[in-house]
């Protein structure tokens, strides 16, 4: 859980007074009943119930007498003041690591780090759609390199200690992420969007909860398993499968430039827009050019760089590109032509001694194997979840590291 530094005015959700605090969730889970069964007796709605335990809606007095009078307390045990603004400090993650006065920014705990994101560093497709936990209000100093700053929180430190970070590229694990948000016992996953490498390395620093990664062996044809053992040696870690999905280049609807495979990225009437160094999709790229005999520097286009897998796409729907290399369900979702090139399984990675410790989770992996999310996840086209939720064999944390690829 996130230290509290201090406390000052705050700013509420909309819709609700910040000075409220609700403990309505913990004496109706005291009374063992569902948010359903509770929304029932006390002739509201479970999203209603849902509302009020996350604090997005204040209830008027006549819900909290009937809420009370449901689970035989009194109003005052379900609601009461409570000094706002609560602040935090923590280290300062993202593009640049440079505090901004008044960010809006995501606030979580790995361990015993408390760890500060700008919403902003989540790229422009998540930027406004993102709720942020608080605001930076100013820099502490530094603790070696990290810099260290204080946040003003918009909701209890304790909800925000609760949050699951997953950093990786997939973009089907925002399905994930909402149906945990609207379960009866809800988790908060936050997808910070990144490259398997990135991904992976901001594992082994400790500033995520799980990594996903899709990265095939170019040598043993094995995914994912020879990458971790080669960057996370001495962390015992568990991989537990997403999903496999079908990776290829996606060219403009019809493919008027008729590339037909990796040999016509070297035309000089083809233009690559390109992931970034370490993603998945690069590695794909590069290996692909090389049993192509292609030179990269040949490639026209291979360093102009998008951070995702709907960037790629959005590019050559737009016009501004040609190919590039993604996933089939972003061209169903874009309208553009898909060329098969490998399937993959995307992994994800989890430190093995955070499985017990955040209750979180489990509940993740829970939601993982549930029929509901996979059926929405195989819906999107493009995706197998035969192996879905899976745990691949540990890797040895002293197996000899794979060749560098």
């Amino acid at each position: 859980m996130p230290k509290v530094a201090g406390r000052s005015r705050g700013v509420g959700p909309p819709g609700g007074d910040r000075r409220i605090q609700t403990r309505l969730r913990e004496a109706r889970l005291e009374r063992g009943l569902s948010q359903g069964e509770l929304a029932q007796a006390a002739g509201l709605t479970r999203q209603a119930v849902y509302s009020i335990e996350s604090r997005r809606y204040l209830p008027n007095v006549s819900i909290a007498l009937r809420l009370a009078h449901s689970l035989g307390r009194r109003v005052e045990d379900l609601f009461s003041f409570e000094a706002s603004g609560a602040t935090v400090e923590g280290d300062l993650l993202g593009v640049g690591r440079r505090p901004l006065s008044a960010a809006r920014a995501k606030v979580w705990s790995v361990g015993d780090r408390t760890l500060v994101l700008p919403v902003s560093s989540l790229g422009a497709d998540l930027a406004y759609s993102t709720p942020a936990d608080g605001l930076i209000v100013g820099p502490v100093g530094r603790a070696g390199r990290v810099r260290r700053v204080r946040v003003q929180l918009f909701q209890d430190a304790r909800a925000v200690g609760q949050q699951i970070v997953v950093a990786g590229c997939d973009p089907a694990i925002q399905l994930v992420a909402e149906r945990l948000r609207q379960h009866r016992d809800p988790a908060f996953i936050l997808v910070w969007p990144m490259g398997s490498t990135a991904a992976v390395e901001a594992l082994e620093r400790k500033e995520v909860h799980v990594a996903g990664l899709h990265v095939v062996d170019p040598h043993t044809g094995e995914s994912n398993l020879p990458f971790v053992r080669q960057h996370l040696r001495g962390t015992p870690v568990t991989l537990v499968t997403f999903a496999s999905w079908e990776a290829g280049l996606l060219t403009k609807s019809g493919n008027p430039r008729s590339i037909k495979g990796p040999s016509d990225l070297a035309r000089k009437d083809v233009r690559l827009v390109n992931r970034e160094t370490g993603s998945g999709a690069r590695l794909l790229l590069d290996q692909s050019l090389r049993r192509a005999g292609i030179k990269s520097a040949a490639v026209r286009g291979y360093s102009d760089v998008v951070s995702s897998h709907f960037e790629v796409g959005r590019r050559i729907a737009e016009g501004t590109a040609d190919v590039g290399v993604g996933v089939e369900s972003i061209a169903r979702l874009l309208g553009l032509e898909f060329l098969p090139l490998r399937t993959e399984r995307f992994d994800l990675a989890i430190p093995s001694g955070l499985l017990t410790a955040h209750p979180g989770l489990a509940r993740l992996l829970e939601a993982l194997v549930s029929q509901d999310v996979q059926a929405e996840i195989a819906a999107l086209g493009g995706y197998s979840t035969r192996e879905t939720g899976r745990i691949v064999t540990q890797p040895e944390t002293k197996a000899r590291p794979a060749r560098r690829h």
